[in-house]
C-alpha cells in the first residue's frame, strides 16, 4: 500500500527517550552508573519538587520521571511494550555490577547464551550483551 500525501516528508529526530518509575532520581542515578554517563539536569514537578532527571553521555539522552502510581510490569507473564538493550565488552563483569548497583536476575533467561535479562530497581526488565554485529 503506497500513501501519497501533498505535504513535503517530515524529517525528526528522538531528543529523548522516557521512563517512569516510583523513583524517578533513583533510576536516573542506577542508569547513570550502569552506563558511566551522568545526571545532567533536573526538572520540577507542578509542586516544584524535581520529578524528571535527565541522564545523558553528550548525545543521548534518557529522563526517567517519578511516577506516583506507577507499577512494574509482571514480566514474563505480561509483554512488554518497550525495554532497553544496553551492550558491554565484558558482560560478565557488567552484569556483577550492575547487580552490585541494584539490578536482580531474574529465573526466566529467554536469550540463552545472547542476551541476560536484569530487572532494575523499579522491577522494570532490561537485557544486557555484547551488542550486535554490523550484520543483525
Amino acid at each position: 500500500m503506497t500513501v501519497s500525501s501533498s505535504l513535503p516528508a517530515a524529517v525528526g529526530s528522538v531528543a529523548s527517550y522516557a521512563f517512569w518509575g516510583p523513583d524517578g532520581r533513583a533510576l536516573a542515578d542506577f542508569y547513570a552508573a550502569a552506563l558511566g554517563w551522568r545526571v545532567a539536569e533536573e526538572f520540577p514537578g507542578e509542586d516544584g519538587t524535581p520529578t524528571a532527571f535527565l541522564v545523558t553521555d553528550g548525545s543521548t539522552r534518557f529522563v526517567f520521571y517519578t511516577a506516583r502510581n506507577f507499577t512494574a510490569p509482571s514480566w514474563p507473564e505480561e509483554e512488554l511494550p518497550f525495554h532497553l538493550d544496553l551492550a558491554f565488552d565484558d558482560v560478565p563483569a557488567a552484569e556483577e555490577r550492575l547487580l552490585g548497583l541494584g539490578a536482580t536476575k531474574p529465573a526466566h533467561q529467554p536469550g540463552g547464551e545472547y542476551w541476560t535479562v536484569l530487572l532494575d530497581p523499579s522491577g522494570q526488565p532490561f537485557c544486557i550483551s555484547g551488542g550486535w554485529s554490523a550484520d543483525s
